[in-house]
């Protein structure tokens, strides 16, 4: 029942190879963009709520589900034991880059680059939502390298010799989240692929960024509801009903099956 339709996905798909590396690289994208160096600069780490809905949204998305059920081959515990390695990889980036995260706040204008990030997000929604709509969208790297630029403060530069170990902390939770729900999906597989829509649950998840970048933006207070939208998708994404009586296979048992 899933799909690989996933905009994000499918334009990876071509570019780095390999399946494990494609997971690797959908999670740790918004690592390489700055996506997730812009949330931590504009708080978004501040709460656990906001812990969450960043674990969840930003590592731990549509993109990963849709890799992880219709794009990754192999054993049921190969393709778990992948999962996990990549997780563990992104926690440690995201403690790095969380690390760092003073020195760079010291030269910038804080509530500019916030906007900034609230824009990465919203793009990325745009594009989760439609690839068309993002064929016409810059680059998430090219609004974080924008933002940077505009909101630059260069009268007054620190170097944080010691990190904010309660933001690394933050950082690494944010990572740890997204790792676990992508080894959930993982450890399901064989049923979420035969009862869930990806291509549905990709839309809400559009809507839950949305909803991010607007509150990161300070236009709207929705507290929790990007991880309630994030959630209702999740359940109008499966069909309980659907696979009843079939075995549950891997995309390497159904392609063993097709030759």
């Amino acid at each position: 029942m899933s799909t690989s339709r996933h905009p994000v996905a499918l334009r990876l798909e071509g570019i780095v190879g390999g399946k494990t590396r494609l997971l690797a690289t959908v999670m740790g994208l918004s690592l390489v963009d700055g996506i997730f160096p812009a949330l931590v600069l504009a708080g978004a780490l501040s709460t656990t709520i906001g812990i969450v809905q960043v674990g969840l949204l930003v590592f731990g998305g549509s993109a990963t589900v849709a890799v992880i059920l219709a794009e990754m081959d192999g054993t049921h515990r190969e393709i778990i034991a992948s999962v996990a390695l990549v997780g563990v990889g992104v926690v440690v980036l995201a403690a790095i880059e969380a690390a760092i995260a003073p020195t760079i706040e010291s030269i910038l204008y804080t509530h500019r680059f916030e906007r900034a990030a609230a824009l990465v997000i919203a793009a990325v929604a745009a594009k989760t939502a439609s690839a068309r709509v993002g064929e016409y969208l810059p680059r998430p790297a090219v609004v974080v390298g924008i933002g940077l630029v505009v909101s630059l403060d260069p009268s007054n530069p620190q170097l944080a010799l010691a990190p904010d170990l309660v933001l690394v902390a933050k950082a690494a939770a944010a990572a740890a989240v997204g790792a676990t729900f992508a080894l959930l999906v993982a450890i399901a597989g064989p049923q979420l692929r035969q009862r869930m829509d990806v291509d549905r649950f990709r839309f809400g998840s559009a809507v839950a960024l949305g909803l991010l970048a607007l509150s990161i933006a300070g236009l709207i207070e929705v507290n929790s509801a990007p991880l309630a939208v994030m959630a209702v998708s999740a359940v109008l994404a499966l069909d309980p009903s659907a696979g009843e009586g079939q075995p549950a296979d891997t995309p390497t048992e159904r392609a063993d099956a097709a030759d």
